[in-house]
């Protein structure tokens, strides 16, 4: 008996008729076609009801047949008008299940078909001689033999040979959508038990996503993908079972990017030691998809395919007695450490190469210095320790010593200080990589969650990262780690090591260093530190320019871009609430200045509003709507920082006078509610004019823009002082509120 089933998208009144070369079929006459059926809850996907055509067997041992859309008046139009028909053979066996023939899309003839038993004929265990192994391949549909012909794919062939050729057993625990983490939790429940000699590992990059994710995650899946990878090598040979890696394959889907990324992987797991299927020569086109005539769909190899990725597969690797595999776990399972170095001093290195590690130890009274001109150890490391490209982290952090190093072409690219007495591991940042771990990757940084209160941020590029909250992907990223306030306790007091972390994910800005590592420790609660936010009031952009230079700088506020010579105009537009700011009634542009003028406020111009495409003087609906989106989101994270941080500290350049810095003060006093604020005015005026005016500081300095843009050393030397006058309020990296550019909703 057999079932066909499409997917179609019908309009309605529409159907799918099913019509071929048996009786039962209507022998291609459309009138005589079998009609499928369909349901709310399974559509697009079409059904027949069972049909035996076991007696309707052609002389070529096959049928063929297409499928037909009917419209309500019954006219069909076939799915393709090619003399190319459907097929599929004719089972001789007497099957006691339906088969199901699953033809994939309306419209996409393939060229092998793809058909399998509803209910698989319960398998006999066989009985395991003294000299037999036991092999489990885990993995997804593509090791399940999804899109050949009952399932015959390519582990079906290979476990025939191996039993055969060898008399092993092979048991398939492989399951339909698995990726990396699925494989790693099913791992202890479905091969742990069956207490294996041998486990193929099975798995694509495809199911990590890797062909849909946005670029930026591309970096990220394959990461995962490949500490995934790793991890069930390392737990393959936790139980005793000799690990071998079923290698990358092609997808329909991948771009040259993709194929770039999947090379790149192939390359990797042959350096490491295990086994791989390399697969790739047999089925890849050159640029990432199945060559031609080989796949069903994009993600699976059809009948051709399979059977080309088991004739890749070489079957010595399975010629293994229970001597050779006794020898072979117990290597596994006591990894071998030797030397590669030693001096007479008794300093001396060692390399243990199944788990990528390296131990440094001193026993002299003598500090030693590893860098990259000691020519006689990198030698030493380049021939012998197989040191794989990137940074190494120390296993025990010690004071005085560098908790990393990277590597470059199997040597240490790093200068280490190892003091006397040191005995110092560290092993591959890889190994610290695991699908649950890992929060963010993009081939050069990641950042991972070590447990609850740690975090590695691990940079493995040539250049430093400025990790801040305006990078979304980080920024959400982050919200995995429980809120509150992390400190690299190496380097506690350094600049931008203080990352602060709250509901929404990063709230301050981080640096990681070209090819670092840096644990994060969670130190306290956010509520327990005192945050600051600056809040430029004008009347210049002077500030912006100098917080810019500082690296304190976030998304803009309102008065960050504009020109305000009047403070009374500033206090004004506070307190109500912004609203006449960008109103089109109060902004006329001036071809002459190149600026927009504010009549309401006129101390208030913008000069970064009219971009090239603009037409201002006979059209300024365009600038209107574009002022309205910015200063609308400038004006809600002013109020947000306001309303979130612990203190504030606005900050004001210009001359000012006294009276108008009294009623500003006023006024803000009456919008901070009792939060505690200062008003920074920087003008080169005497400090008298200001003597005495609580919440009110006044440094006699004058930041000129026009002249920083002019001078970049100029801008500089005010950025230093900047920084001074900030330092000596205690505002810094470690305690700066940063707004979000996007305001979180409730």
């Amino acid at each position: 008996m057999y079932r066909f089933e499409i997917t179609a998208y019908t309009q309605t009144g529409e159907s799918i008729g099913l019509v071929g070369s048996t009786p039962e079929l209507g022998l291609w006459d459309i009138v005589k076609c079998v009609h499928l059926r369909t349901s709310g809850d399974r559509y697009p996907l079409w059904w027949t009801d069972k049909i035996d055509i076991q007696q309707s067997l052609s002389g070529d041992g096959q049928i063929e047949y297409k499928y037909i859309r009917l419209d309500a008046k019954g006219n069909a139009r076939w799915e393709s008008l090619l003399d190319t028909n459907r097929w599929i053979p004719i089972e001789p066996n007497d099957h006691s299940s339906t088969i199901i023939v699953d033809d994939g899309a309306f419209g996409y003839l393939q060229p092998y078909p793809f058909g399998y038993l509803k209910e698989p004929a319960v398998k006999m265990p066989v009985e395991e001689g003294a000299e037999r192994l036991k092999i489990i391949v885990i993995g997804s549909s593509v090791a399940l033999g999804y899109r050949a012909w009952f399932l015959k794919g390519w582990v079906w062939l290979l476990a025939q040979a191996l039993q055969q050729k060898y008399g092993h057993k092979l048991v398939n625990v492989s399951e339909v959508g698995a990726n990396v983490s699925r494989t790693i939790a099913r791992f202890g429940s479905v091969v742990t038990p069956e207490q294996p000699d041998v486990v193929i590992i099975g798995l694509s990059l495809g199911n990590e996503g890797l062909a849909y994710c946005p670029p930026h995650e591309r970096r990220a899946v394959q990461r995962r993908f490949e500490s995934g990878l790793q991890q069930l090598v390392k737990m393959t040979r936790d139980i005793g079972a000799i690990p071998i890696l079923g290698g990358v394959y092609p997808n329909g889907d991948y771009s040259q990017e993709h194929y770039w990324l999947i090379r790149d992987t192939h390359n990797r797991m042959l350096s490491w030691g295990v086994p791989v299927l390399d697969w790739l020569a047999a089925v890849d086109d050159g640029q990432g998809r199945w060559k031609a005539g080989i796949s069903f769909d994009p993600a699976h190899p059809n009948t051709v395919g399979h059977s080309l990725m088991y004739q890749q597969i070489d079957q010595h690797l399975f010629d293994i007695d229970k001597d050779k595999l006794a020898k072979e776990k117990q290597h596994f399972r006591q990894p071998k450490e030797f030397p590669i170095y030693f001096d007479n001093a008794g300093f001396h290195v060692s390399v243990c190469m199944e788990e990528k590690r390296l131990r440094i130890v001193n026993p002299s009274q003598y500090s030693y210095t590893i860098a990259p001109y000691w020519q006689e150890l990198q030698t030493a490391l380049q021939s012998k320790a197989g040191l794989i490209p990137g940074i190494y982290i120390a296993k025990d952090v010690q004071p005085g010593t560098l908790p990393f190093f990277a590597v470059e072409n199997g040597a240490i690219a790093s200068t280490i200080n190892i003091p006397p007495g040191a005995d110092l591991e560290y092993t591959t940042a890889f190994n610290i990589f695991s699908p649950s771990n890992v929060l963010f990757y993009d081939g050069h940084l990641g950042i991972l969650q070590a447990d609850e209160h740690h975090l590695w941020v691990i940079n493995e590029s040539d250049n430093e990262y400025n990790i801040q909250p305006m990078w979304t992907e980080v920024c959400n990223a982050l919200k995995a780690m429980p809120s509150g306030v992390y400190e690299d306790p190496l380097y506690p007091d350094a600049p931008f090591r203080t990352m602060m972390i709250g509901k929404d994910g990063l709230e301050s800005r981080v640096k990681a260093p070209p090819k670092s590592a840096m644990l994060f420790q969670y130190k306290c609660k956010l509520s327990d530190i005192s945050r600051v936010a600056i809040l430029p009031l004008g009347d210049r952009c002077a500030v912006r320019m100098m917080l810019y230079k500082m690296e304190y700088d976030g998304p803009a506020f309102p008065f960050d871009l504009t020109r305000t010579t009047n403070i009374g105009d500033v206090a004004d537009a506070i307190e109500n609430g912004f609203d006449d700011m960008w109103n089109p009634a109060f902004l006329h542009y001036s071809p002459d200045a190149g600026r927009i003028y504010h009549s309401k406020w006129s101390g208030l111009s913008f000069a970064h509003e009219v971009e090239e495409t603009d037409d201002p003087t006979s059209d300024m609906s365009p600038v209107h709507e574009r002022m309205r989106v910015r200063y609308t989101a400038r004006s809600e994270r002013f109020w947000y920082a306001l309303r979130h941080c612990d203190k504030v500290l606005f900050v004001r350049t210009g001359i000012s006078d006294r009276g108008g810095v009294i009623d500003l003060v006023n006024k803000l006093q009456k919008q901070c509610q009792g939060k505690p604020f200062h008003l920074l005015l920087l003008s080169p005026q005497s400090d008298d004019e200001f003597l005495d005016l609580p919440n009110v500081l006044h440094y006699n300095v004058e930041f000129n823009p026009d002249c920083m843009y002019d001078d970049l050393g100029h801008w500089m030397y005010c950025t230093e002082v900047m920084r001074g006058i900030l330092e000596s309020l205690g505002v810094s990296s470690k305690n700066l509120f940063w707004c979000p550019p996007k305001i979180p909703k409730g």
